[in-house]
Formats: C-alpha cells, sequence, structure tokens
C-alpha cells in the first residue's frame, strides 16, 4: 500500500511541474521545450543551479527569475487541486497518449487539460470547421457527409470547435452516428462556451472529449481561438471547411493546416452566397482542395477499405539504400498506402526531412506517390 501511495505521489509531483512549465511568464513553446532538452526533466528545471540555468542558450537572468518565482508553483499548485477535484486527464508532450500528429507541429503546445474518454490518435481523424452562421447548404451537407462516412470509415474520429454553426452541427452528427469527437476549446475547463452546447458537451464525454491547452479561469477571449484553431489543425490528417465568408476562424484553420502539411479541402458554393465566398477563395487560390464527392474524398486520401496493395516479387532486394531509406520502405511494405503525416509520426522524423526522402525514393522509382499525400511501394 505504501508504494502504492509513493507512486502516486511521484506522479502528482511530475504534473505540479509540468504545470508549472506553462505558467512561466515569459517562456512559451520553445524556451519550454529547449528548457526540457538541456535540463533533463520538468522538475529539475525549477531546482536546477542556477549557474545551469545561466549556460542555456536565449535563456536571461529576467527570464531565470521568473522560473524561481514562488508564485509558478502556488500556481500550478492550484490548478493541480482542479485538475484532480475535477477529475481531468493532464496530457504532457512527452506521455504516450499526446496526439502523435500534435508532435509533427513546431508550436504544439506542452501540455493539453481534457475531460472524457477519448483516444486522442485514432487511425483516421478528420476536422470540420466552418462559419458560425452557417446555412441550410452547408448544414445538410455536414450531417450527410459525416453520416456517409461513419458506414464507410471504421476508426474514424471528428474534431471541431464547439461553436455555433457547422461546428456544432459536426459534433452532434458524429455523436450521433457513434463517431468519437473531440471539441477543442479556446478556454478552461472550469466552463463552457457558449453555455448553449454544454449538454451535447456532457454528451461527447462519453465517447470523445473536450480538449484545452488552457488552464482554469481563461476566458474565450478572441486571440485564445486562433491559438486554439492549431490544435484543431494539427491533430488531424485532412480539413474540411464546409461554409466560411470572406474572412473568419475556418480560413485561419485552413491555412494553419496546409503550413502543417495536413489536407484541406472546401466545399464550394455559388459565387453571390456570402458564406460560401472564403471556401470559393481557398480553391481558386489552391489552398484547398475542391470537395466534388464523398467517394473522391476517400479515394483522394487513400481511406477505401480493404485496400489491398500486391507487392511485385523483385522488391523483396531493394538496391543501396540509405538507413531512413530502408525504413521507410519497410513501413510502406508492412502497411501498404500510407500518409506522409502518418509515416513522420511512425518514423518519427520531421515531414520536411521525410519529404525529401521519399524524393530520393521516387526517382530511385521504389516509391510512387498518390493524390492526397499517400505514398506506396512502386
Amino acid at each position: 500500500m505504501s508504494w502504492l501511495l509513493t507512486l502516486s505521489f511521484m506522479k502528482e509531483d511530475k504534473s505540479l511541474y509540468q504545470i508549472a512549465l506553462t505558467q512561466i511568464k515569459g517562456v512559451g513553446v520553445m524556451h519550454a521545450r529547449n528548457l526540457m532538452q538541456v535540463i533533463g526533466n520538468e522538475e529539475a528545471i525549477f531546482k536546477e543551479d542556477i549557474r545551469k540555468l545561466e549556460s542555456i542558450p536565449r535563456i536571461s537572468r529576467r527570464l531565470i527569475a521568473e522560473i524561481r518565482n514562488p508564485g509558478v508553483l502556488k500556481r500550478a499548485e492550484k490548478e493541480l487541486e482542479f485538475i484532480t477535484d475535477n477529475k481531468l486527464r493532464l496530457i504532457f508532450f512527452t506521455d504516450e497518449d499526446y496526439p502523435q500528429r500534435l508532435t509533427q507541429c513546431i508550436d504544439a503546445p506542452l501540455l493539453l487539460y481534457a475531460k472524457g474518454n477519448a483516444d486522442f490518435n485514432h487511425q483516421k481523424t478528420i476536422s470540420v470547421v466552418g462559419t458560425r452562421n452557417s446555412t441550410r447548404y452547408g448544414e445538410e451537407f455536414c450531417k450527410e457527409f459525416i453520416e456517409e462516412l461513419s458506414r464507410r470509415i471504421s476508426d474514424l474520429q471528428v474534431i471541431s470547435g464547439l461553436a455555433y454553426g457547422i461546428d456544432i452541427c459536426a459534433h452532434r452528427a458524429a455523436l450521433k452516428h457513434n463517431l468519437s469527437t473531440i471539441a477543442v476549446l479556446a478556454h478552461g475547463l472550469d466552463r463552457i462556451y457558449p453555455q448553449m452546447h454544454r449538454q451535447t458537451a456532457v454528451d461527447m464525454l462519453q465517447n470523445g472529449a473536450l480538449l484545452t491547452e488552457f488552464p482554469s479561469g481563461t476566458n474565450p477571449d478572441k486571440h485564445n481561438f486562433v491559438k486554439r484553431n492549431r490544435i484543431v489543425a494539427g491533430m488531424v490528417d485532412t480539413v474540411v471547411v464546409i461554409e466560411s465568408g470572406a474572412k473568419g476562424g475556418s480560413l485561419t484553420t485552413a491555412d494553419i493546416a496546409n503550413s502543417y502539411y495536413r489536407e484541406v479541402f472546401a466545399l464550394p458554393g455559388r459565387i453571390h452566397d456570402k458564406m460560401s465566398v472564403g471556401c470559393n477563395k481557398l480553391i481558386s487560390e489552391n489552398k484547398a482542395n475542391l470537395f466534388q464527392s464523398i467517394d473522391s474524398f476517400i479515394s483522394h486520401m487513400g481511406w477505401e477499405e480493404n485496400k489491398k496493395v500486391v507487392l511485385p516479387t523483385q522488391q523483396e532486394l531493394f538496391p543501396d539504400l540509405s538507413e531512413e531509406e530502408v525504413l521507410v520502405c519497410e513501413k510502406l511494405k508492412m502497411a501498404g498506402a500510407t500518409h506522409v503525416n502518418t509515416l513522420a509520426i511512425e518514423l518519427n522524423i520531421p515531414v520536411s526531412e521525410l519529404f525529401m526522402t521519399l524524393l530520393e525514393l521516387e526517382v530511385k522509382n521504389i516509391v510512387t506517390s498518390l493524390p492526397g499525400g499517400m505514398y506506396q511501394l512502386t
């Protein structure tokens, strides 16, 4: 019994310092990652000799003073108490259950707070986003799209932002068809915004989750929605923009998704429809694929079920390849056609570096690129 208590305290202490790392004024994601890399663990950052901290590049004395500010740990203690009382999950960027697709994003949050019963690493994930001022056209498409995907794609998860319009429509459609769905929030888990969507948020907890990088007490301020959108874009395989005006958060999410090498689709609309202007613009500027049909979408993503890839026997013997090229080939041989983001995660190779390796393999006629960022052995 005493051993179990000791283990429990150890986990609690680790959580305390993980929270504290995000509470230091002036320490952003990159600084924090740098600290973790040099110091080695969360607790040591707050207990390490000051001279060690001073030796770290780009860490000023003023920043060291902020790290050693007693108020940091006090705030973390208060937050940890809130997490414990409300049975929340704390997910640090080094944890196995952290959304692995996010690990490929340079500005991914260090820490996530979650409530619910969700696996954040489903085989296939999709963000469905759009305007708060949705039309019947957009809402009907959203419902039909998710219903059809639920019938044809296994292990699918739908992610959105719990906002009015397309977001809430996507969550409710996912719930109706027994799909896991996650709401990424722009505030702490001590509230639900908008309040009108509280019941849907509660319904999501059984086969989904509420997820945020913000501690309790954080208001849904405008700039927090922009930060929220990078998580919506980063933890999925593809972003589908259903409706958007000339400006809006959905367009920001699409831009971020493109920077993360995610697939982006947009539903076209009539040129005079205000809520189709943004989607039409994304398509015309080649920032999104034109959504034509469910079949073309599934094909583009390489999500056809039970698709078998027959490999020529001569591929049993690869020509002279680098170590990284061999790893890629072996993975493709086992898995068949695979999305570049999935390859990057499973092989722990940055996407930008992996693209160069895949290009080399294409030149050698060993790998073939497919639509939708998919690759398979030739």
